[in-house]
């Protein structure tokens, strides 16, 4: 998927759905799945055994349809890994201006994760495409409201305590769109092969956007 469709289509389904310690050899019924649900934007993240290897899988059979980026990349080693496997975006945990100008050189969009308002700012000068507000289970909305007040020029993602019963708050509170991981995935489900469960909870999700 192209660069711009594919910020595009976080724009319009306003998720990102988080991959994390699943098996590789479930890794494309999880995408299918989340394809399935109306999520097209995954990550997945870099400590997940297997991760590089299930970028380039999922970018040689949904690439055209899915947005497949990189998570959990925590420096340039591992910008440059994700970036060989195909990944199509990056997204960290934390604000390393090193990752973020390799990204930026790169022409990859990256959403690299800040908390307090001196590294979201740092962060969106140094040329994020948006940043990752981590972790907004502890931080709560309230946090994502008085950031917003100064910072409301800066595209925010909410990341952590997300799910379809509050998923319309964050983007009221003025987010571009939010990360969602382990709401997403029932990990008992998927071990069985019962991708559906996926789908469903994608599907509630994006409902929650309307609510």
């Amino acid at each position: 998927m192209e660069q711009q469709q594919g910020l595009a289509q976080i724009e319009q389904t306003r998720v990102i759905a988080i991959v994390r310690g699943i098996e590789e050899k479930h890794i494309v019924g999880v995408a299918h799945a989340l394809l399935a649900g109306g999520v097209t934007v995954m990550e997945v993240t870099l400590n997940t055994p297997g991760a590089t290897g299930m970028i380039t899988r999922l970018q040689q059979e949904l690439g055209d349809r899915m947005y497949i980026g990189a998570g959990t990349v925590l420096d340039t080693e591992d910008a440059e890994r994700a970036m060989a496997a195909g990944a199509s975006f990056l997204v960290t945990p934390n604000t390393d201006e090193a990752v973020i100008r390799l990204a930026v050189q790169r022409g990859i969009p990256i959403y690299p994760g800040a908390m307090t308002p001196t590294e979201v700012v740092k962060a969106w000068k140094a040329g994020a495409a948006a940043v990752k507000i981590f972790p907004t289970t502890s931080l709560g909305l309230s946090y994502i409201k008085e950031l917003q007040g100064p910072l409301s020029h800066i595209p925010m993602v909410a990341v952590g305590g997300v799910g379809e019963h509050n998923i319309a708050d964050f983007i009221r509170a003025g987010c571009c769109a939010v990360g969602v991981g382990s709401t997403l995935f029932d990990k008992q489900a998927i071990a069985e092969g019962r991708y559906e469960a996926v789908t469903e909870k994608a599907k509630a999700l994006l409902a929650g956007l309307n609510k």
